[in-house]
Formats: C-alpha cells, sequence, structure tokens
C-alpha cells in the first residue's frame, strides 16, 4: 500500500489531507507531551542534528514546512536564519506553535501559519532552505509536495527532511516494531482520546517510502546532491537535497 492511500479514519469520508487535517486538530492540545514522551526525547536530539547540517549553508530566510507546534521552525533559528516562516494544514497545532513562539518571545523572528504545503503560497526562489520534521509521509501528494519545495527553494538551497524510517537490523528491527504496533498506540489513545491517530502513526510510517526509494523521488523532482543520513540506528533518517 502507497503512503497516500493510508489515511487516519479509514472508514471515514474526506481525502487524506482533510483527515490529516482533523486527526491534528484532535490531538493539538497533547500532541507536544506524547510526542516527546513516546520518543524518550530523541526527536529533540534528531531536529538539532538537522539544524547543524543547515547551519553550514548560513541560511537567512527558512521555511518549515509541516511545522506543527513550531518546535522544528524555532530549532531552525539556531541555522543562523534571522526569519523562518512554518507552514501547517492543522490550524489546531498552528494555534499551539503561536503561544509557544510568543512564550518565547520570538514572534519577530518566527511566524507559524495554516497553509496546504502542497501549494506552497510563496513565489519561486524564495528561501535558502526548507525543514520538514515528521510531515512528508502526511503528504497526499508527496511529489507535489517535493515539487512545490523545489520551487520555492533559491538555487543552491538545501531542503532537508527529518521522517521516520525502517531499521533493518536485529533486534532495534523487532523493538522498534513492537513498541510501534503494540505500545504506541495504547498509550497515544489513553493521552489523546483520539482512537486512530497512534495506529495511523505505525501505517503511514509502514507506507513511506523511505531509504533510496525517497532519494530517487527527490532526484526525479529536480534536487541534486542527494543523501541519507541514518539516526538512532535507522529508527529515523535525514534527508538532504540541494536544488
Amino acid at each position: 500500500m502507497e503512503s497516500s492511500e493510508v489515511k487516519p479514519y479509514q472508514n471515514e469520508e474526506g481525502s487524506k489531507k482533510e483527515q490529516v487535517a482533523k486527526m491534528f486538530n484532535n490531538i493539538a492540545p497533547k500532541y507536544d507531551l506524547l510526542n516527546h514522551t513516546l520518543s524518550m526525547g530523541i526527536d529533540i536530539l534528531w531536529r538539532k542534528k538537522a539544524v547543524k547540517i543547515l547551519k553550514k549553508l548560513q541560511p537567512k530566510k527558512v521555511l518549515d514546512i509541516a511545522c506543527g507546534t513550531g518546535d522544528f521552525a524555532i530549532e531552525d533559528l539556531k541555522s543562523g536564519a534571522t526569519e523562518v516562516i512554518g507552514l501547517d494544514i492543522s490550524k489546531g497545532m498552528v494555534d499551539v506553535g503561536i503561544g509557544k513562539v510568543n512564550k518565547k518571545g520570538l514572534a519577530d523572528k518566527v511566524s507559524l501559519r495554516v497553509g496546504d504545503s502542497e501549494n506552497i503560497p510563496f513565489e519561486e526562489n524564495s528561501f535558502d532552505g526548507i525543514t520538514v520534521g515528521f510531515g512528508v509521509r502526511n503528504f497526499e501528494n508527496l511529489e507535489k509536495g517535493l515539487s512545490e519545495m523545489h520551487r520555492v527553494l533559491n538555487p543552491e538551497g538545501q531542503l532537508i527532511v527529518l521522517e521516520f524510517s525502517k531499521p533493518k537490523h536485529f533486534p532495534i528491527k523487532q523493538l522498534y516494531f513492537f513498541y510501534f504496533k503494540f505500545i504506541l498506540p495504547k498509550i497515544g489513545r489513553l493521552v489523546s482520546k483520539d482512537q486512530t491517530a497512534y495506529t495511523y502513526l505505525p501505517d503511514s510510517v509502514n507506507a513511506f517510502p523511505d531509504g533510496e526509494k525517497f532519494t530517487d523521488i527527490l532526484e526525479k523532482v529536480g534536487f541534486k546532491s542527494t543523501k541519507i543520513i541514518p539516526c538512532s540506528f535507522g529508527i529515523a533518517s535525514i534527508y538532504i537535497g540541494t536544488k
């Protein structure tokens, strides 16, 4: 099954895009707590690693796609960027993120807004760097979303995607899939009260074309010098593409 066919609410009407927005609106109030708890805080380290890569580019203006509650957008400031814009399809997530940005006194540098990552509302050649944290597997049309990112990047600009991947080696592979399949959905349901969100997570990860399949798609839409950096024994990967 392709990533685009996996939807949060399989028995309900609506496109994947609509369902993803609904799901994240539902879990937005508990998202940060759940995210950091379920990943045991490792997701924070992965983002820091991704931003260190971006920092080598010394970007001035960065776009964070599928920005959620703003953690990656805020971290992007450490790349040296003076302006970071975050875009997400879920108003609930963006509202939580705006509260976080304001609380940190960063509203003059970080701007979060509701928008469609597959129809990015900016001119071509607008950004020096783009980050995406755990968002591309939620796209309805992956190629369209990546093409849009390529369009709005400056020449020689860099896309950095952080996404879950499928570990290949014993015993990490077995532990990972057991945790994802049985433990994570139960905790997710208990805390978020959404019966589906944390069942959709392992399903969407499983269906996502990770590794070289993903870099092949990046190259297909125009990215060059693609690279894969595995994180934490292959639990996640950082993908790099240059325009």
